[in-house]
């Protein structure tokens, strides 16, 4: 199998790594990652050797999703910087040759928004109301709220306003938070407001968006009544979604996920990038399954990459992952697009913790001190290791998260003083949520708050272990992760890789992975039990080899 190789579009082989602003690296002091933190940093990101950086929200914002609630979607939040700290940033990417995507969240506003608070003031039935899901409740009285749905967060989906005379009135949808007010995409001067906000970001140079909740923004009309078949977890946006789990025969969609009406509006914005230069991209956060439903964001008058979350949620397991990325391949590139791969990201427990629990972890839980199965942080980096060599292996874009690099694992022992996740709150403390993997990255063994800036303060607690993990205790040092990672990127350039595609290889058994790309050969080892390696020149290996044989949870890159 492999991809079209007829376009040359940057995106269709990039490797992308996501920067959680607030965590990466602050430069003032105040314990919040900000943007002038971002590029005093990008020279080690073009050392790693990425060719594009994802940046999750930076807009003024109250910060009650950690910036996924946004006030003004046009401004940069004080918490990091200014408008000129943006271009400053962008400017210094462009100069490394690092490209910039922003986050765009368009399902929902925040509630601090000087549109939802015109909304408030209007009153029933006025224009400004109707920018929003605004309703009259059922019962009597109105006591009631519309329709049964539940906040991803958990609780219902509605709260009821108290109008200008005092008295209880209509009710607003907000799938997330209660301050994150949906807007409602079927109004025209909504599509309008957001044609501006994507012009304002290209015109000042960004090289496209990643759309939060890609798969929402259009309601089924009528907004009736739904009873989930199970909780599945899946996420959306900066939180976790009442999605099924992904199946074979996968229900009909949630009303307000993955509703037709949604791909209109791509349609519309792919002809509004079409007219800047340089590729622009829309990326969809798109939660939805089979692959060939996901592949539907991604035909070609539509957006031009959909995380592959699929991949993301399959286990280390060799039959597995052979069978999702037989299915990626197939149905992105029924549509001329490339597959995305990705292992970690903002909403979910990092793959170094992950691939080694031993319990089930619905998606956006999170995990803690309470959590049953917690992982062997050994096995977990050791599986991490050969899961993102394998990764970085196959044809298309892939997505790091920061941090990656330098194999953290998911901080389980944060005090519950020290929680922020909205999750925790809604749910009174029965999910963790995704802070664990939220908290701010080392960069040097030493020094206050490991580097992350320039004194202790850490809007979220580092945990000791941050010490052994920093970039400066990696960098150069024969086998680190950090060693890994940069090495892996370096061959995946030269040998094309992204542009490749998969032949597969048999007579390794049934827990191995083993495939051709090129001029790369890749097994990896899923199983407990060890394989013999084919001759051939050695390029990259995840973990210790035994002589000629490949140990479990390792993967190699030979010389095809």
């Amino acid at each position: 199998m492999s991809l079209m190789t007829g376009n040359t579009e940057w995106w269709r082989t990039a490797v992308i790594y996501q920067i959680y602003p607030r965590s990466f690296a602050d430069a003032n002091g105040d314990g919040m990652g900000d943007l002038a933190g971002i590029t005093s940093r990008l020279p080690a990101l073009a050392q790693l050797g990425i060719d594009a950086i994802w940046l999750s929200p930076f807009y003024t914002s109250p910060q009650r999703d950690a910036g996924y609630d946004v006030a003004d979607y046009c401004d940069v939040d004080p918490l990091f910087g200014t408008l000129a700290d943006f271009d400053v940033m962008l400017t210094g990417a462009h100069a490394l040759g690092i490209r910039v995507i922003v986050d765009l969240v368009p399902n929902h506003t925040s509630s601090a928004h000087a549109w939802f608070q015109a909304a408030l003031a209007a009153g029933p039935g006025s224009e400004e109301r109707g920018h929003y899901l605004f309703r009259e409740g059922k019962g009597e009285n109105g006591e009631l709220p519309p329709n049964n749905w539940e906040s991803v967060f958990g609780g219902e989906a509605w709260t009821r306003v108290t109008e200008a005379d005092g008295t209880p009135g209509q009710w607003y949808l907000h799938l997330f938070d209660t301050t994150q007010p949906d807007l409602d995409w079927n109004n025209p001067w909504v599509r309008e407001q957001f044609r501006d906000i994507l012009r304002f970001w290209l015109d000042r140079g960004v090289d496209g968006f990643r759309v939060d909740v890609a798969h929402g923004m259009i309601k089924a009309d009528g907004l009736p009544d739904y009873t989930p078949p199970t909780e599945g977890g899946s996420m959306g946006g900066g939180t976790a979604t009442l999605e099924p789990e992904i199946s074979a025969e996968p229900p009909a969609p949630a009303p307000y996920w993955a509703q037709d009406g949604v791909h209109d509006i791509y349609r519309d914005w792919h002809e509004l990038l079409a007219e800047y230069p340089g590729d622009r991209v829309l990326a969809a956060e798109a939660w939805v399954d089979p692959l060939t439903e996901v592949a539907k964001w991604v035909r070609p008058d539509e957006m031009h990459q959909a995380f592959n979350f699929a991949y993301l949620e399959t286990p280390w397991n060799a039959p597995a992952l052979r069978s999702v990325i037989d299915e990626s391949l197939a149905a992105f590139g029924a549509v001329g697009a490339p597959s995305t791969w990705v292992l970690s990201n903002h909403d979910v427990v990092r793959h170094a913790s992950r691939l080694a629990l031993t319990a089930e972890n619905l998606q956006g839980h999170g995990i803690g001190p309470k959590t049953l199965g917690l992982p062997d942080p050994v096995l977990g980096l050791r599986r991490a290791r050969a899961a993102t060599a394998l990764m970085l292996a196959l044809p298309g874009s892939s997505y790091l998260y920061q941090g990656e690099e330098l194999g953290l694992p998911e901080v389980i022992d944060l005090p519950d003083s020290a929680r922020q996740d909205p999750t925790w709150f809604r749910t009174n403390g029965e999910r963790y949520g995704r802070d664990g993997c939220r908290v701010p990255i080392p960069w040097t063994a030493d020094g206050p708050s490991y580097g992350f800036g320039p004194t202790a303060a850490s809007w979220l607690p580092q945990p000791t272990e941050w010490a052994t993990l920093a970039r400066d205790a990696q960098q150069g040092v024969t086998g680190s992760t950090l060693e890994l990672y940069t090495l892996a990127l370096r061959l995946r350039r030269e040998h094309e890789l992204g542009w490749g595609g998969v032949s597969w290889l048999d007579g390794y058994g049934a827990e191995v992975v083993a495939l051709t790309n090129k001029t790369v050969t890749v097994i990896a080892n899923a199983g407990a039990t060890s394989v013999t390696l084919p001759a051939g020149e050695l390029l990259l290996a995840s973990g210790p080899l035994d002589g000629d044989l490949l140990p479990g949870d390792t993967t190699v890159w030979l010389r095809a």
